[in-house]
């Protein structure tokens, strides 16, 4: 299959063939290295039950591959013009679903067509296993990985090409300057591994940054420590508007409608948490159990939590 064959100069003549040139605003950035593309493939474990959700399907190059392994693959495309490219590669591989459209609804959430066929293809089998498998465009990355680990069923894994900014800021560990709310949302459902870093030459068009590939995958025993995903959400969200601002602070102001000042001070005092304490600091065991602190005493109040 000619797109196997995903090298600059392939790229290149496909492209002046078609007349166009890769989008900058579509994070158009070709993974031309094909040992690369192997160790995506390697890490992400693609077998016979698996339906493979991809987004950015390029010239199907990855399509391809992922469709020799898997069950089904639904590759999604925002671009017309590579959508078309896309489809006279893929024109003879009945496993795979292509979507002309945009994977996300808006920042918070997938598009419900997206997630549909998905279903669609889970329920064409026995035993089938969702996984995302995506040499993803920088711009989409944060919520295609955050809004799916709320989808049901989740995920058996997330393996992608990532900005490797982006990776470490999943990854850090506390006190760090790139922990963040995502780190605790992603390390508080998942396990996580940075299987390589990526110089911009391994991509066509260069990127004016280094990638990685990430592997993530679901954890059912981290998950079942928190009682409301949502609200736990929610709240690590707000622990973070304002990072630097000492924790008390913070939840005086996002809960400011739910609890009054005596019933934080309260709940900070069974947590032994000084005066100074901050968000940034504190792990993520201990950020799920003041959520849950935190829902408890809404609860009681007979209040709304969210």
């Amino acid at each position: 299959m000619p797109s196997h064959r995903q090298t600059q100069s392939y790229l290149i003549r496909r492209f002046e063939e078609a007349g166009i040139h890769p989008e900058v605003r579509h994070g158009q950035n070709f993974l031309i290295d094909l040992n690369l593309l192997d160790v995506l493939l390697d890490a992400a474990d693609i077998g016979p039950r698996d339906v493979v959700l991809e987004v950015g399907t390029g010239l199907g190059s990855l399509t391809q591959r992922m469709a020799e392994r898997a069950a089904a693959v639904v590759t999604v495309e925002i671009d017309h013009r590579m959508f078309q490219l896309a489809s006279e590669e893929l024109i003879d591989l009945d496993n795979v679903v292509m979507l002309k459209q945009d994977a996300l609804k808006n920042k918070n959430n997938m598009d419900p067509a997206v997630l549909e066929a998905v279903r669609e293809q889970l329920a064409g089998g026995p035993n089938r296993q969702f996984k995302l498998a995506a040499n993803l465009p920088y711009n989409v990355a944060t919520p295609i990985l955050s809004n799916l680990l709320t989808f049901e069923p989740t995920p058996k894994s997330l393996t992608a090409t990532i900005q490797k900014e982006l990776a470490e800021r999943i990854c850090a560990p506390p006190g760090t300057k790139d922990y963040s709310a995502l780190s605790i949302w992603m390390q508080a459902l998942c396990d996580i591994e940075i299987v390589r870093l990526m110089p911009p030459q391994v991509f066509w068009p260069r990127p004016k940054v280094h990638s990685a590939i990430i592997h993530i995958v679901p954890n059912a025993a981290k998950r079942s420590r928190i009682a409301d995903l949502e609200f736990f959400h929610q709240f690590v969200r707000g622990l973070f508007l304002h990072r630097r601002k000492f924790l008390r602070g913070v939840l005086v102001s996002s809960l400011a409608d739910r609890l009054d000042k005596p019933a934080i001070d309260a709940l900070l005092a069974e947590f032994g948490m000084p005066a100074d304490a901050r968000a940034e600091q504190l792990d993520v065991p201990t950020i799920i159990a003041l959520a849950d602190h935190v829902r408890q005493k809404i609860d009681a109040s007979g209040l709304p939590a969210g």
